[in-house]
């Protein structure tokens, strides 16, 4: 079946490979009381390039390079519409006029089934405006209504308040401290990992009381 995807996926123009209408039945377009989450596409480059190219951004990221060019953001848009089995990539826009604020995913952890990774940045202009806590929410909640998962996990860089902020928002629980790559960095940092499962999930009586 994943060879099949893989070959119907290449078929395809590069550009109709990027629309984004093709997001897969399992990352359905998300839609909260702000924000509209939906597949990265082209018309996202220039934005997604200038918020990303902000080292207060890029050395909380572990995998966003800094600088970062347009040739980056077109590199990410492309892998993010490759349709990876179980990862879903998401634009946050802004439901009232479309603006482009930042990206959040999920994706399969690598020993672990039944646990899937949660990620998210904004860019600058729109922190401390609860952009993350909803993006998150939403991502959060359609993880566990339509996956067969067990645990969601978070990490943020120890440095990283308002990342940490969010993940507390949002039910996870500390399990405990690491190291990650960081290529903006060049090197290993620090980071917490916290995890949310699936009974806490379901406790929660409403996001709205986490806020």
């Amino acid at each position: 079946m994943q060879s099949e995807l893989l070959r119907d996926d290449q078929c395809r123009s590069p550009k109709d490979r990027l629309r984004p209408d093709r997001l897969r039945s399992d990352c359905p377009v998300l839609l909260s009381q702000r924000l509209v989450m939906r597949a990265p596409h082209e018309e996202d480059i220039d934005a997604l390039s200038h918020l990303a190219n902000n080292a207060a951004v890029a050395t909380m990221v572990s995998r966003m390079p800094h600088p970062y060019t347009a040739k980056d953001a077109a590199d990410f848009v492309r892998r993010s519409n490759l349709g990876e089995i179980g990862k879903c990539v998401y634009a946050i826009t802004k439901t009232e006029n479309g603006t482009f604020l930042g990206c959040c995913g999920l994706e399969p952890h690598q020993n672990d089934p039944e646990t899937l990774e949660i990620g998210y940045w904004l860019g600058q202009p729109y922190w401390n405006q609860g952009y993350a806590t909803e993006a998150a929410h939403a991502l959060i909640d359609m993880a566990f209504r339509t996956r067969e998962i067990r645990f969601i996990d978070a990490r943020c860089r120890v440095t990283n308040i308002g990342s940490r902020r969010v993940i507390q928002k949002c039910g996870f629980q500390f399990q405990g401290s690491g190291m990650v790559g960081s290529l903006a960095l060049g090197g290993m940092v620090p980071v917490e990992w916290y995890r949310l499962d699936r009974k806490t999930w379901m406790s929660l009586k409403s996001w709205g009381e986490m806020r």
